[in-house]
């Protein structure tokens, strides 16, 4: 099995506004064709030498390969964490109809059709 194109982009968020307005801006942007947001995650990681437990947003991004760069640098631009969790993950399968869906909806802004 080769590859897809299409991928799903893991975003933590702060609880709160900065997750719904991220998620509705990459949309608006043509970067994702649809952003789902998870509430209530509670994460435990290392930052600055100490362990810390936060309560979180999750936001799963739909979105291609080719526009996983410009999605990055536009969430990086606009997160509010230093360094902001930023991971693809590949889909190994999908509902055709919802993948078409996809690739045209990200497609449209590469054309400049739904471009903000």
């Amino acid at each position: 099995m080769t590859p897809s194109e299409e991928i799903v982009v893991m975003i933590a968020c702060p609880t709160g506004g900065a997750a719904d307005t991220l998620a509705r801006d990459l949309v608006e942007a043509g970067l994702a064709a649809c952003v789902n947001r998870l509430p209530g995650m509670r994460s435990t990681y290392r930052w600055q030498g100490e362990v810390v437990v936060d309560e979180e947003d999750l936001l799963l991004a739909k979105t291609t390969r080719a526009a996983f760069g410009a999605l990055e640098a536009f969430v990086a631009e606009r997160h509010p964490y230093e360094v902001p969790e930023i991971v693809a993950l590949p889909l190994v399968a999908g509902h055709t109809p919802y993948l078409d869906w996809l690739r045209a909806q990200v497609a449209a802004s590469e054309s400049g059709i739904a471009r903000s």
